[in-house]
């Protein structure tokens, strides 16, 4: 029977980890991430886990050690947040790139400079392209089923990627909600032991690891890369389902949607903000606006056809981002959104960003989100970015 806990989001992501019985921890504490390898650590301690933890200088070691445990054929977790994501790029992106599996947790942090450790999601938008899949969650349960629900999806055959499972810092890895612990039994049952089908590392068998490539085979990495990409969005949908039918829990699989059956406009959300943004279509529907919204789940692969299809009819539409793409004038689910809609000067659409730097996104910022759209949706076309936050003059 499952256990019924109040945890930060740090510790969901250390109970789902242990959950998914790794083999090999490897990690370096870094705020707001330093709670989840703490639990973890406290955790092989007191013996509740069996995975090897391994205590590394720095996280470019972290991702380094864990790249080597899944070429071994074992299952492994790390965690990190912001300047220790971009410590470990080199690594990051090579455990992609070599089709290695495996769950990380992600407690977004804005990016240096200004010097700053709050919230925001600019570390995890800046490493999109680097080949992982990247699932962002609303709350703290969503944190532990994900992290349960990524391996079964980065361990498919016919995938083998790397997932991180992206959670806001402070407003869910620092404050405390309900969470429902699956038992053991219940996870063993849904996820099986990782049976590697890479060539494994044997010192019986040595064997060359990443030779130089010449550029016809790495067309074909990447090419089957993308592939797998696209397979994934059919294996989330499939994984979602069977999750929902045995722990009753349904989050929709790449996105979810909201009050989107008769919406005349629609917001689309990621991350924490979402659960005010239902709030803020609730307030607006009693006002007579048809607002409904869209809850972005999955950044990478991107879920082109659906939020084609759930935009399908609605006039005007916003993206509201806790990032910022350089270069667009925009944050990035509004340029992903635009790239998936095609015809985007047929509709309505802006972006708008707020929440950086640990800033709130508030209530009345949704909800002036969604006024200024109502009033603008019959002028078809881009409109200027909004910020709820004005910056210093």
């Amino acid at each position: 029977m499952s256990k019924i806990q109040a945890l930060t989001g740090n510790y969901s992501a250390s109970y789902g980890a242990a959950l998914c019985k790794p083999d090999v921890i490897a990690a370096y504490p870094i705020t707001p991430q330093s709670s989840v390898v703490e639990k973890l650590a406290q955790f092989s301690a007191d013996g509740e886990i069996s995975a090897s933890m391994v205590e590394v200088e720095s996280e470019h070691s972290a991702m380094s050690v864990v790249q080597g445990a899944v070429m071994a054929g074992g299952r492994a977790f790390t965690a990190t947040s912001a300047q220790g994501l971009a410590l470990m790029y080199e690594p990051y992106f090579r455990m992609s790139t070599l089709r290695l599996p495996m769950v990380m947790a992600l407690a977004t942090r804005e990016m240096t400079s200004p010097e700053t450790v709050w919230s925001g999601q600019q570390d995890a938008v800046s490493v999109r392209d680097a080949g992982w899949m990247q699932v962002f969650v609303e709350n703290n349960q969503e944190i532990l089923d994900m992290i349960i629900q990524g391996y079964k999806i980065a361990e498919d055959p016919n995938i083998l990627l790397p997932l991180n499972v992206c959670y806001d810092g402070f407003y869910l890895s620092h404050l405390s909600e309900r969470v429902e612990i699956p038992e053991q039994a219940e996870v063993d049952a849904f996820l099986p032991p990782y049976k590697s089908r890479h060539a494994i590392l044997d010192p019986k068998e040595p064997m060359a690891v990443d030779p130089l490539t010449p550029g016809n085979i790495l067309i074909e990495y990447r090419k089957s890369h993308l592939e797998a990409m696209q397979e994934a969005l059919a294996k989330i949908e499939e994984v979602n389902k069977e999750f929902a039918d045995q722990f009753g829990r349904n989050y929709g699989g790449a996105i979810d949607t909201y009050c989107m059956d008769d919406a005349e406009i629609a917001i689309l959300t990621i991350g924490s903000m979402t659960g005010t943004g239902r709030e803020a279509v609730d307030e607006a529907r009693k006002k007579g606006i048809k607002v409904g919204l869209i809850k972005v789940r999955f950044l990478r692969p991107f879920p082109v056809e659906r939020i084609r299809e759930a935009l399908k009819g609605v006039k005007a539409w916003a993206s509201i981002d806790r990032s910022v793409v350089f270069g667009w004038n925009s944050g990035p689910v509004f340029m992903e959104t635009r790239a998936a809609v095609g015809n985007a000067d047929s509709t309505c659409n802006f972006s708008a960003i707020g929440g950086l730097g640990g800033a709130d996104i508030s209530l009345d910022d949704i909800t002036g989100c969604i006024e200024t759209l109502d009033k603008l949706k019959t002028e078809p076309g881009k409109k200027d970015t909004l910020w709820f936050s004005k910056p210093v003059e």
